[in-house]
């Protein structure tokens, strides 16, 4: 009897194994991109640009369907109030009540930081590119913040409009959290890290309550998401995300 229990344990651990190696590199950030992304999310957010002589706050409001669709609106402060972005798969309109005029990004602008931010908006319109665009490789394990994570390569595929030459992902091994991403440019030098702080349940999901983005190369510079509110698989109509709405929202 004691010989039978041994050998179902040893092939129950087996399977397990087993099951845990079929999961490619590209599997892995698929589940922690539909971890950040869900089906559908809503969330007020507050953005603290911080610089080496001065700091600003930034609130904001955004919805999302998928990785296909998302809308941010800035609700603070005063003089950006009002201005509201798109995506649609990854193209990118603007809406500037002050002037009243809608501007889709041309590819030129994608580069560019975002309301001041160490973000691009390229970071905004391509979040979804880390599975298509990419070719992936699991570089090793790690430990992160007590949790043991995957260490992940990607590398742009040959012909894709991507701004970085290489990224490198650390994910926990058991929720698909994204603790930290390193992105580089085309000569393998560090340009910014993000990292996930506070995780927290957010729903019923864990994830980072804060994500702080640092650029390597400028002393004093970071830029700090804290989540407000968030909420997942709320339905929103794809006819939310429109050109004519950007101009409506509140």
């Amino acid at each position: 009897m004691k010989r039978n229990v041994s050998y179902l344990l040893i092939c129950l651990i087996t399977l397990v194994q087993g099951f845990s190696q079929e999961l490619s590199p590209k599997d892995i950030i698929k589940k922690a991109n539909d971890i950040v992304f869900g089906e559908y999310s809503q969330a007020e957010i507050k953005m603290t640009i911080i610089r080496s002589n001065w700091k600003r706050e930034i609130i904001i409001k955004s919805w999302s369907s998928g990785q296909k669709y998302s809308m941010i609106l800035i609700t603070s402060p005063a003089r950006d109030k009002g201005t509201t972005f798109l995506k649609i798969d990854k193209e990118m309109w603007d809406w500037r009540p002050s002037i009243e005029r809608v501007i889709k990004m041309p590819p030129s602008m994608m580069s560019q930081s975002w309301m001041g931010s160490d973000f691009t908006n390229d970071d905004l319109a391509n979040a979804s590119s880390k599975i298509e665009d990419y070719t992936h490789k699991i570089l090793g394990e790690e430990t992160i913040e007590e949790r043991r994570v995957w260490v992940l390569e990607l590398i742009p595929k040959e012909g894709t409009a991507i701004v970085w030459g290489k990224i490198k992902i650390w994910i926990d091994k058991e929720q698909y959290i994204q603790m930290k991403t390193e992105f580089y440019d085309e000569d393998d030098y560090l340009i910014q890290t993000t990292t996930g702080k506070q995780i927290r349940k957010i729903g019923d999901k864990m994830l980072p309550s804060i994500i702080e983005v640092i650029p390597a190369e400028e002393e004093g510079h970071k830029t700090k998401i804290e989540y407000l509110s968030l909420f997942f698989d709320k339905p929103i109509l794809d006819t939310f995300f429109s050109i004519q709405n950007m101009k409506r929202l509140r």
